[in-house]
């Protein structure tokens, strides 16, 4: 990545924007299979399916650790609550609620847990911080939109799957970053 750290977190911000626009397009749009009037499905381990949406929802908790590694902590703050107003815009209607505070919580939670462990290292920040942003958008959005918590495992599941696929890339750019002296924001 030769862009400048600024750059790139402009580059992980809108990554992060789009994260929510395409989880509501998959939702409707992407699965093995669609339920007429209900989500999209996709298998996400040996006879368990999730809404296809949880993997950008995933990807959204490592991408926003990302922009505040980059930009800092308000551009952190800022991109939750532009998060928010997206998820609330953008989410079928009888899911906006849902969608906005699940997506609030999560990503707050996320924020809680990535601040203080990122100068212990980078790799568990971005773990540790996904594992508990996933738990708490799965478990708000199920309670909230559908009273129940019987889809919770293929939530965490799917979400657990981005947050392990991005790992690799998080110990690259931590190297990266070492090598060319760029400290976080």
């Amino acid at each position: 990545m030769n862009l400048s750290p600024r750059l790139q977190g402009f580059a992980f911000l809108i990554g992060f924007a789009l994260c929510i626009p395409t989880a509501n397009w998959m939702i409707g749009n992407l699965g093995s299979f669609c339920a007429p009037n209900g989500p999209c499905l996709i298998p996400v381990a040996p006879g368990i399916m999730a809404p296809s949406g949880v993997l950008m929802i995933g990807l959204a908790l490592v991408l926003r650790d990302l922009v505040q590694r980059r930009l800092g902590l308000i551009w952190a703050f800022a991109a939750i609550a532009a998060g928010v107003v997206l998820s609330a815009l953008l989410a079928p209607p009888a899911l906006v609620l849902a969608s906005a505070v699940a997506f609030l919580l999560s990503e707050t939670a996320d924020l809680a847990v990535y601040t203080p462990l990122q100068k212990r290292g980078l790799v568990l920040a971005v773990a540790a911080s996904g594992a508990v942003g996933l738990v708490v958008d799965s478990v708000v959005f199920l309670f909230l939109a559908f009273g129940s918590l019987d889809f919770l495992a293929g939530q965490i599941i799917g979400k657990a799957w981005m947050v392990l696929l991005a790992l690799p890339f998080i110990h690259w750019l931590r190297r990266h970053d070492a090598r060319r002296g760029i400290q976080a924001a």
